[in-house]
């Protein structure tokens, strides 16, 4: 047991060394276009890819199930009104 939980501690941490950013990957550093000098990437980090600058994935739209058209309270028609109130 002991050793199937240090296989998994691993794991996780060769996940997160291999996700972690280098400043040496980023797009504006390989291209010159870098003003900081930090050892850290920075906020505006972009991976440097083949096809050029891409803009951050982002998350993908969901839609929700459709809600109910009928109104659960409405006034009441003019007849019924009338009716109420004449």
């Amino acid at each position: 047991m002991a050793l199937a939980a240090k296989a998994v501690k691993r794991a996780k941490v060769a996940r997160t060394a291999a996700v972690k950013p280098r400043c040496e990957d980023c797009y504006f550093r390989r291209n010159t276009l870098c003003a900081l000098a930090l050892e850290e990437p920075c906020p505006t980090f972009r991976p440097d890819h083949p096809d050029g600058l891409r803009p951050p994935q982002q998350m993908h739209f969901v839609f929700r199930q459709e809600r109910r058209r009928q109104a659960a309270w409405a006034f009441p028609s003019a007849e019924e009104q009338a009716l109420l109130h004449g």
